[in-house]
């Protein structure tokens, strides 16, 4: 599938290091064909973003439906796991990649992936909400700013799986993640 061949560029090389003929190259297609189909680069990365969050990212919301707040970090940890050190995909994750890396000349892009990302913030912050409700807490704590470690954490291990480290060192990450997690 030509979308998932540009998602592929994408996730490896960030937007602005993907040319359109490292596009056109991977999506086996011709540039009037990339435009006709895709309309222009910006349009083809929001279409190859959205397939990456369908398909990619689904842990997310299967960790939103835990049981506990230790439940959802346990799933949302191992299902960036899986996603960032795939054996089979570039490694690190495309949002991450797309909002640190991109220049001016992409601000656009990269405040639409910043957008997305607060959106699934949000979620996150009123289920750690509903969390502390609940009782999954063995202390008072924040749920947004639980909601921030939980995320600084996703987002570091992204970048560190992006500079190489293994998948048995990013579980390390998590086991300690979770050992220290306060609560249920």
């Amino acid at each position: 599938m030509a979308l998932a061949a540009a998602l592929r560029v994408f996730w490896s090389k960030g937007y602005e290091g993907a040319s359109l003929s490292d596009l056109t190259e991977a999506m086996g297609i011709t540039r009037p064909s990339l435009y006709a189909a895709f309309g222009n680069k910006e349009a083809l990365f929001r279409q190859a973003l959205d397939l990456y969050e369908r398909e990619k990212m689904a842990y997310i919301g299967y960790a939103l439906d835990a049981d506990t707040a230790k439940g959802v970090a346990q799933r949302l940890l191992h299902g960036a796991i899986e996603t960032f050190a795939g054996e089979c995909e570039p490694r690190g994750c495309l949002r991450v990649i797309a909002s640190t890396a991109c220049g001016t000349e992409a601000e656009c892009i990269r405040d639409e992936v910043v957008e997305r990302g607060q959106k699934v913030r949000a979620l996150l912050i009123a289920r750690m909400a509903r969390a502390l409700e609940e009782g999954d807490f063995n202390s008072p704590v924040d749920p947004e700013a639980m909601t921030n470690y939980l995320i600084s954490v996703l987002q570091g291990m992204a970048l560190q799986a992006g500079a190489g480290m293994s998948r048995d060192d990013l579980q390390r990450v998590v086991d300690t993640t979770l050992a220290i997690w306060p609560g249920r």
